[in-house]
């Protein structure tokens, strides 16, 4: 495999998953060889005149890991971290996650090597558009179909949309995903990746015969996911007491009013010194003794380096990649469930995928109907988990990526794609 694209930690982890999984359930060694490696992946330059005149060129990547399911579907991100193995490590994860929870679609992501805080929305819109064009051949409604994620949003998406409808010469709604509701989004996108951790951590208490109402909870990260899983969280009654952002943490051992807290960040844009709570370092967060520990934020937050210290009954994926696998193995023999990103995380495509249907037939639900079968997939998409898992006596990480590789295996030999 070229050394660009397994160079990083986050890749090898998905390797070491997917070799596990792959050994729990005899796959087909041809089928998993075919799913260690993208099928597509695309780098290009993006040049973008600065508001000084100047012109930078930062690069791009989108790579195309499996279509076996269908149309490749992810998230897109600017981040000054993006890089070719990460983005290739991110894809897999898509593939892993969309087999899982049974959408006919595949695996893609995407990125821009940028810092979007530096950048003015002049900028960052021609940063877009330009982006935009040099993927124009490779994504389509019916081909690979981007969505935001780290350091884009709806707004990201519109440019997107305009762009390549412009090309087209009509308008291709389908094109992305996480559009605002007023050019064929979904209503209940925005929080659809958080409440479906809330969701997940409800059935994940169910097992241990726990609800969710008065259930501590400290989420790692308060941004598009965070944010919301505590909001969600917070409106069913648990207690999250501690949450964190780029600036540190901050804990209240008695709860933090959420609704106080989001208006806080609005006017102060971080959570640091917020009146109602401590300061607390990242690090504290993620050792505090609480039901649910929700890790929002980037890969590797859980390392062999901390996990000695973790005290949390039950860790719920956010972010993707947030605990490696070294890390998994020490959690799961002190008894710790760990549910996987690509079962904790799902809520953002599910919702994506539903927005999708929604551009393909122009017909759209309203956000009662989203939430309700948001919930109805993520809790049968648990439920097969917990089932394995209790069935072969393995992690639930182990027993999501084999759930999700047999579903691949047998469209792989459908299609003839392995044998």
């Amino acid at each position: 495999m070229d050394d660009s694209i397994s160079g990083s930690d986050l890749y090898r982890n998905v390797i070491k998953s997917l070799n596990a999984a792959g050994e729990v359930i005899n796959i087909n060694p041809v089928a998993l060889e075919r799913l260690k490696t993208p099928r597509r992946s695309i780098i290009v330059s993006v040049p973008v005149r600065m508001d000084d005149d100047t012109v930078k060129i930062f690069p791009g990547y989108r790579v195309q890991h499996n279509q076996t399911l269908g149309p490749f579907k992810g998230g897109l991100r600017y981040h000054p971290s993006v890089n070719l193995s990460e983005v290739a490590a991110l894809s897999a994860l898509m593939t892993f996650k969309n087999s899982l929870l049974q959408l006919p679609l595949g695996g893609a992501k995407g990125g821009v090597a940028v810092d979007p805080t530096k950048l003015s929305k002049t900028e960052l819109e021609g940063l877009t558009r330009r982006f935009t064009t040099e993927l124009g051949p490779f994504i389509g409604s019916d081909k690979d179909i981007p969505a935001p994620d780290v350091g884009t949003d709806s707004q990201t998406m519109a440019w997107m949309l305009d762009t390549y409808s412009s090309e087209f010469g009509y308008a291709q709604t389908g094109v992305v995903t996480g559009k605002p509701v007023e050019i064929g989004g979904s209503l209940g996108r925005d929080a659809a990746t958080g409440l479906g951790v809330v969701y997940i951590s409800e059935k994940a208490l169910a097992t241990k015969g726990r609800q969710l109402e008065g259930t501590t909870f400290a989420i790692q990260g308060f941004g598009k996911v965070g944010m919301h899983a505590a909001i969600e969280a917070f409106k069913l009654k648990a207690k999250v007491v501690a949450v964190s952002d780029i600036s540190g943490g901050i804990f209240n051992p008695e709860g933090l009013n959420i609704d106080e807290l989001v208006r806080y960040v609005h006017e102060n844009g971080v959570v640091k010194d917020y009146p109602q709570a401590q300061n607390i370092t990242n690090e504290e967060l993620l050792a505090l003794e609480v039901d649910i520990l929700a890790p929002c934020a980037l890969d590797g937050a859980i390392d062999s380096n901390n996990v000695d210290s973790v005290k949390a009954k039950i860790i719920v994926e956010g972010a993707n990649g947030p605990v490696t696998i070294n890390a998994n193995r020490v959690l799961y023999e002190k008894g710790i469930m760990v549910v996987p990103d690509i079962l904790a995380n799902g809520g953002g495509v599910v919702v994506s995928y539903f927005e999708w249907v929604q551009d393909l037939v122009w017909l759209f639900w309203s956000e009662n109907e989203v939430r309700s079968k948001l919930k109805t997939i993520m809790t049968s998409s648990f439920d097969k988990v917990w089932d394995f898992a209790r069935r072969e006596q393995k992690d639930m990480r182990i027993s999501a990526m084999s759930v999700s590789l047999m579903r691949l295996e047998k469209a792989m030999k459908l299609r003839g794609h392995a044998w």
